[in-house]
């Protein structure tokens, strides 16, 4: 039998290069949202406008099959074979996942720092320059977290988003959609010395604040609910998509905009994705831990 790792087959790349045509969590997350205009799913992807005599059971699962089948051709051209059963996880994701029912992670901003105050002399308004960054405090809360180290990066983001996925979509103990919280977090790390990012990570989804007392289990084992003590947080927005270049490049120019980047972990970051991939313009942020 075919494991589910060797379902997320990438093409080669030299260290640090990204992989032509990979899949990435941002990739993947866009199973979450019906494809937008200029993606436009197979003919008949919405039963909403059915015809005929068949029954809703019928339509429900012609849906579902339609679904897999474009996120399947879809991931081909990724070179990433989507395994049949996440089927029922992107039908899942697919009806539920809308903006206004994302529920953001709760944090109270201690400050920022911009780049600077500009004056518009024709209009006589006050702009408020760039964020460079934010300094935020995150209370305590519960994650459900999935650790995985694949040959490839771009591979483990892939093995371990679908496995979340399932988790959200009903493969609990409770047997409930659970909803989706944003940001979908990804830890990445490097060694002390270099930017270099290993292929292991740790892709964690915040549990709605009314599931934060009593979690559901999940059933795969490989899913572990874990308590993040509260932290502080240094937070920079950047646009686009993220691969191992670019999040090496953000580690980057967040160190030198930092006035005490030593106060900081050096080894242990966090790529939050915010926005469906589908648009054009993509909102993440790279997270710096301060040291405890």
């Amino acid at each position: 039998m075919q494991s589910e790792a060797s379902t997320c087959r990438m093409s080669g790349a030299g260290a640090g290069e990204p992989l032509p045509g990979a899949i990435t969590l941002e990739d993947l997350q866009s199973m979450s949202e019906a494809p937008d205009e200029e993606q436009e799913p197979p003919q008949g992807c919405d039963s909403t406008h059915r015809g005929g005599g068949g029954s809703v059971e019928d339509a429900a699962g012609e849906e579902q099959e339609r679904l897999l089948s474009y996120w399947q051709s879809v991931g081909r051209g990724h070179q990433v074979d989507v395994p049949r059963d996440m089927a029922e996880p992107i039908q899942q994701l697919t009806r539920n996942n809308h903006p206004q029912r994302r529920e953001r992670i709760p944090f109270t901003v201690i400050n920022r720092k911009e780049k600077g105050v500009i004056l518009n002399a024709e209009s006589s308004s006050i702009q408020l320059g760039e964020v460079l960054y934010e300094k935020r405090h995150y209370e305590k809360a519960k994650w459900a977290c999935v650790k995985v180290q694949e040959d490839q990066y771009e591979q483990s983001i892939c093995l371990g988003f679908m496995k979340i996925m399932r988790y959200i979509c009903e493969q609990n103990s409770s047997g409930l959609y659970l909803g989706m919280t944003i940001p979908i977090v990804t830890i990445v790390h490097t060694s002390e010395t270099t930017t270099d990012i290993t292929r292991f990570v740790t892709v964690a989804y915040y549990l709605p604040g009314e599931l934060q007392e009593q979690p559901p289990e999940p059933d795969d084992p490989d899913i572990i609910i874990e308590e993040w003590p509260p932290a502080i947080i240094y937070a920079r927005g950047f646009r686009g998509v993220t691969n191992e270049d670019s999040i090496a490049r953000e580690i980057s120019l967040l160190t030198e905009l930092l006035e005490h980047p030593e106060l900081c972990l050096q080894d242990t970051f966090i790529v939050a994705g915010y926005t469906n991939p589908a648009a054009a313009n993509r909102q993440n942020e790279i997270w710096f831990f301060e040291r405890p």
